[in-house]
């Protein structure tokens, strides 16, 4: 039972994923709902030829408010693809002249990933992003040391009652703080090329929440007094919308982030000195997220500041 019973993330279920699904909504086989440039990632990522976006289905978290919900969670949705079909997809995007390949919530998969990252590297001459809500093992991580060149991890709750209210995780903290830092460890400071593509480095989101400015406060003061303006950089975004149907339990997600709320953050976040970019209020918009059954074009990178 040991070898079946899956770990992979800081959930532990034990599923049995070659005959069920997960907690995370994943069984044994790679699902993936979406390959194909992506131009809303962060400067950095995105560039001005996009990143390489390779969308997993399922995640571990299940924010209630996810705005990939189409996807996270998981089951018999998206296109089942063999490791030497997700390589050669790979390199696919690598030869459109993608600036980087972007792993959106791989971590159900990386079991299956190390090797395959593994196998590619003397073929990428572009950066392997590891895009992640943050909830990883030390374990997971470390099947990736020297596999993925750029981390980008959402650091999403500080109080525990927060997160337990939105993803049934009270350890969420505890969790995501302990893998920023070993993300940091692997991959040292940030460093990018001469067009300003981020080539290895460790780059923190925070997503700001209608009604949780202190939250998010508390999160910009916890990487001012751990983690210094030359070991990671952070981006505040202001792109949360509102869905459609309330969502039960947390009245204050039916409205935007005021002003307000967002610039109390980005002055929290800009008094450690720290460099990174900032979302303009014109984010917030269902236009942001992409959809999962279309490649849509364009370059939306502007909503990012520096």
């Amino acid at each position: 039972m040991e070898k079946t019973a899956c770990k992979q993330c800081p959930r532990r279920c034990g599923a049995d994923r070659r005959n069920g699904w997960g907690r995370c909504g994943a069984d044994d086989s790679i699902r993936i709902a979406r390959i194909a440039p992506h131009y809303w990632e962060e400067p950095p990522i995105s560039g001005t030829k996009g990143t390489g976006a390779v969308f997993f289905c399922g995640c571990p978290l299940h924010c209630v408010f996810c705005q990939n919900r189409e996807i996270s969670g998981g089951g018999a949705i998206g296109r089942i693809f063999s490791e030497e079909a997700l390589a050669q997809a790979i390199l696919g995007l690598q030869a459109k002249g993608c600036h980087s390949i972007d792993l959106i919530t791989a971590g159900q998969y990386a079991q299956k990933l190390a090797p395959l990252l593994r196998a590619l590297r003397p073929q990428l001459k572009i950066p392997i992003v590891w895009n992640s809500s943050g909830y990883e093992t030390p374990e997971t991580l470390l099947l990736l040391q020297g596999l993925v060149d750029v981390y980008l991890p959402d650091f999403k709750y500080y109080d525990s009652a927060l997160s337990e209210r939105m993803c049934a995780a009270p350890d969420y903290f505890e969790v995501a703080s302990a893998a920023l830092f070993e993300m940091v460890r692997q991959s040292g400071p940030c460093v990018f090329d001469a067009d300003g593509i981020l080539r290895r480095g460790t780059l923190v989101r925070h997503l700001v929440l209608p009604g949780h400015r202190r939250d998010s406060i508390a999160l910009m003061e916890y990487l001012g007094a751990h983690f210094s303006p030359s070991q990671i950089r952070v981006s505040l975004m202001w792109q949360y919308t509102p869905p459609a149907q309330p969502i039960a339990g947390a009245p204050e997600l039916s409205r935007r982030v005021p002003r307000f709320e967002y610039e109390s953050a980005a002055q929290a976040l800009k008094q450690f000195g720290f460099d990174g970019y900032l979302q303009g209020r014109e984010a917030a918009k269902a236009a942001y997220t992409p959809g999962f059954a279309v490649s849509p074009e364009g370059d939306a990178s502007g909503a990012f500041q520096f």
